[in-house]
């Protein structure tokens, strides 16, 4: 189950060994420590951090992302992620919406300080 080094999930998910550490900290990965003291992370790791990646993206959060994952299970199913998926399009949709909002605001020649945030 826990198997893969720091390294190896760094190599499958396309981040620098320090960035896998810092989603461990911050909730979005679990990891086991070996009897030597090293981490070691199931095979789900470095797709949760591809997902992160992506959530980043959008706008979202660590503390956010990693709020979302709690609900996943352990082995998450094609639907868990789906779920999670809908939960991130909704953020990108809402949050869209919120700087096309503004966007607007900044063009309608008024005083940008009296922009409602």
């Amino acid at each position: 189950m826990f198997t893969l080094s720091v390294g190896d999930v760094a190599a499958a998910s396309g981040v620098a060994s320090s960035a896998v550490r810092f989603y461990e900290q911050h909730g979005v990965i679990t990891a086991v420590r070996t009897a030597g003291d090293q981490r070691r992370f199931d095979e789900g790791a470095a797709c949760r951090i591809r997902v992160a990646k992506v959530a980043q993206r959008v706008g979202l959060t660590v503390r956010e992302i990693a709020e979302i994952f709690a609900g996943l299970p352990d082995d998450p199913q094609p639907a868990d992620w789906g779920q999670v998926a809908d939960t991130l399009i909704a953020e990108a949709e809402s949050r869209t919406a919120a700087l096309k909002s503004y966007l607007n605001d900044m063009q309608s020649a008024g005083r940008l300080c009296e922009i409602d945030l």
